[in-house]
């Protein structure tokens, strides 16, 4: 790690951190107004950063804070990846459809009924008895 150096630039270090799978990508979101460094929105992929800054990245579905904790060199593994940062990035709350998809359950007889149902109604139409079979 690279502690010697007193600054970096964002793209660099976003890319070095993992945010983003390259560095022209890194620099797109940087000159797009989608980064803030101590909460100054910044437009240039050449910005510098410092250790203690915290940078906030607008991603598309979600938010990022992350306070610099070391300047990379090279971007390696993420566990790597991950000694360049502290996460300040609040918990995802969940929004009510999610919630209701994962804890909501179907009482029985109710909605589409299943291929053995569909079965026995099929041979209740054809004069058969349905489930006598099993």
């Amino acid at each position: 790690m690279n502690t010697g150096a007193l600054k970096q630039r964002i793209d660099k270090w976003l890319f070095f951190t993992r945010v983003v799978k390259s560095r022209s990508l890194a620099a797109k979101l940087a000159a797009g107004g989608r980064v803030r460094i101590n909460r100054d929105k910044i437009d240039q992929a050449s910005h510098g950063i410092k250790i203690g800054d915290v940078v906030t990245v607008t991603l598309d579905r979600r938010i990022l804070i992350y306070k610099v904790r070391e300047l990379g060199e090279r971007r390696g593994s993420f566990p790597e990846a991950q000694l360049l940062y502290e996460d300040l990035t609040p918990p995802a709350e969940k929004t009510e459809e999610q919630m209701a998809a994962v804890g909501e359950k179907r009482d029985a007889g109710s909605g589409r009924p299943t291929k053995r149902d569909r079965r026995a109604t099929e041979r209740l139409k054809q004069g058969g008895s349905g489930f006598d079979d099993f």
